[in-house]
């Protein structure tokens, strides 16, 4: 992913190049994060029911790559407008919309923050991943407290919630949630680095000719 260094403007650090160069490059991520948490968020018209949610994902890259605080509240728009859609439609349950829904948006928030974080630590080498690696855990842990420990206590469908019981269940679900987060980082890094390489081959073929 592109160095973004604490203090400097966000949408030089992580594009580069021209002013236009910068802003068509954040339109593109903004879309394709968008895309991609409505392919794979629930079930609604444009959802893709084999792939697992990217939506934590879609918050840590925004927040690492995007350089406006509004994509914060576009991308939660989107987020709760999805879900609305899918209980409309009746493919989403109606206790998942319940007073603990709520509690998404602090949870979204770690993860925008967390983004945020790697993005001031990042720098183009490979001795940056075990710095990516550290924040995503970090990241997942307060995220999936805030989101998971909300519904189990808020939500109404656990009446005997402990905390005890809700630390049961974290050997359970919580490597699924990490491993899925970490998946789809890797996979934008992995994009990322591809699109480098060929602009780099084509601005030296550029050179020669």
């Amino acid at each position: 992913m592109t160095t973004i260094n604490a203090g400097l403007n966000p949408l030089r650090a992580v594009h580069g190049g021209t002013s236009t160069d910068a802003r068509t490059r954040t339109l593109v991520v903004g879309a394709s994060l968008a895309l991609l948490m409505a392919a794979t968020r629930g079930q609604h018209f444009a959802s893709i029911d084999a792939l697992p949610s990217a939506s934590w994902a879609v918050f840590f890259l925004a927040g690492a790559l995007l350089p406006s605080r509004w994509a914060f509240a576009a991308f939660f728009a989107l987020a709760t407008a999805l879900d609305i859609s899918g209980l409309a439609a009746g493919t989403v349950a109606a206790w998942c919309m319940s007073p603990a829904y709520w509690v998404m948006l602090p949870a979204y928030a770690a993860l925008w923050f967390g983004g945020r974080v790697y993005a001031g630590m990042h720098r183009d080498a490979w001795s940056t991943v075990p710095r990516l690696a550290l924040v995503l855990i970090a990241t997942a842990v307060v995220t999936y407290a805030i989101s998971k420990g909300g519904f189990y206590f808020l939500s109404g469908q656990y009446p005997d919630a402990t905390l005890a019981g809700f630390l049961a269940r974290v050997p359970q679900y919580f490597p699924a949630s990490l491993g899925t987060l970490a998946g789809y980082v890797a996979l934008a890094v992995g994009i990322d680095a591809g699109l480098r390489v060929l602009r780099s081959r084509s601005s030296r073929r550029q050179a020669r000719a």
